[in-house]
């Protein structure tokens, strides 16, 4: 039996158009990662502890594919416009990667920043601690709803004593961001 061709060799539109990453392997025959691979991209052993074990097979082998940025995508997702959004108390700017409270500007971390602009994104929404954790972290994320109290703690630290009351706790549910009145 003759070994499928690869779909590499098929013309996919313009010249100008990657050639696509998906080819056809022959049986007898063993593909290199690295021509899989997008180009720069990393390729690292997966910790043994994260993958499974069947009885009696041999171990699994598993890769974690770093792959880089997309140099023409933008940075600031279109969604988000640049705007800046919130109310006359707290204004995050996503293009510019900037929140101020009452005119101050707030020194976050990425995960704050990104956690307090959901929230002011969407005011008097009760958010779950999964929710959370999957819009704000990513779902490939390991951890738990602690996580998230941790980060609400230290975002509400760096509101300040008169503004730490803006981000109210649901119990048993989550958290939402409660704009002051006249919003």
């Amino acid at each position: 039996m003759a070994p499928t061709p690869s779909l590499s060799s098929v013309s996919s539109g313009p010249a100008s158009a990657p050639p696509p990453r998906l080819r056809a392997v022959g049986r007898g025959e063993v593909a290199g990662m690295a021509e899989l691979l997008p180009p720069g991209s990393t390729l690292l052993p997966a910790p043994p502890h994260t993958l499974p074990v069947l009885p009696g097979d041999p171990p699994m082998v598993g890769y974690l594919v770093l792959v880089p940025a997309d140099p023409h995508r933008p940075a600031v997702p279109p969604e988000a416009g640049g705007a800046p959004h919130g109310d006359r108390l707290v204004r995050v700017d996503t293009a510019r990667r900037t929140a101020t409270v009452d005119g101050r500007q707030l020194d976050l971390t990425y995960l704050e920043f990104e956690l307090l602009a959901h929230l002011v994104a969407h005011p008097h929404q009760v958010h779950s601690r999964d929710h959370l954790v999957g819009t704000v972290w990513g779902y490939g994320h390991v951890g738990d709803g602690r996580t998230v109290d941790v980060h609400i703690a230290r975002l509400r630290r760096k509101l300040g004593a008169a503004h730490r009351d803006l981000i109210r706790t649901v119990r048993r549910v989550g958290y939402k961001y409660s704009p002051p009145h006249g919003r």
